[in-house]
């Protein structure tokens, strides 16, 4: 579904980068200009300690801060300040996070279309209180299981609980203690570093003390 004169109206791109990587930014620029020619690029997420988007061009870092949700926050602020002071007319949403859902639909009320882009795992909350919703990750080609991952799985198996995953900051001690693996000696140097860059192998929670892990067993199988 296209914006409505979307070449003359105002559109604007949000992400929530601590909830979507950069990985997504060329899909999600393909999204955007279909829909039309957005000026404003921006991306909320903790700078300090953000790698990918910082780099990205095209899209503009915007700081959060450091706080839990902080980035959710400034992204909704900005959304209705931008529709409401600023006449903003379109909005493309980034974020696999259901707490959207309060933006998209309060941005629709005013008249303004939203379109909603997220991972497969996005609550069909957000994607139906968006004007219209996309799925970032169609096609993208499987990942191969290493060693390590299968020990992972295993990890992930014994410490989940009702199929909930298992928390991501319990990962550090177990794997330590069970195989000797210290995640600060790998490339991503954080456990949410490598397994958000695995895809099709892991589905993770938004950030947060709480936040859990699980496996998915197609991407396993596939392997």
């Amino acid at each position: 579904m296209a914006l409505e004169g979307s070449m003359t109206t105002r559109f604007a791109v949000l992400v929530d980068g601590d909830n979507i990587g950069a990985q997504h930014a060329a899909r999600i620029r393909q999204i955007a200009l279909a829909r039309g020619t957005p000026d404003i690029w921006r991306v909320y997420a903790d700078a300090t300690r953000q790698t990918t988007w910082d780099d990205t061009p095209g899209f503009r870092l915007v700081h959060a801060g450091t706080g839990k949700n902080a980035a959710d926050v400034l992204l909704a602020i900005d959304a209705m300040e931008l529709a409401l002071r600023d006449g903003i007319s379109g909005f493309l949403i980034a974020t696999s996070d259901g707490d959207f859902s309060h933006v998209a639909q309060r941005l629709r009320e005013t008249a303004r279309c939203v379109i909603g882009v997220g991972e497969g795992k996005t609550p069909a909350a957000f994607r139906a209180s968006c004007s219209d919703f996309e799925c970032l990750g169609t096609g993208a080609p499987p990942q191969s299981a290493s060693e390590l991952d299968r020990k992972i799985r295993t990890m992930i198996a014994q410490h989940s609980q009702k199929g909930e995953g298992m928390r991501i900051a319990e990962l550090a001690p177990k794997m330590h203690s069970s195989h000797g693996i210290r995640i600060s000696a790998l490339p991503e140097k954080t456990w949410r570093g490598y397994l958000s860059k695995r895809k099709g192998l892991y589905d993770l929670d938004p950030k947060g003390p709480e936040a859990k892990v699980r496996f998915r067993p197609a991407g396993f199988s596939a392997s």
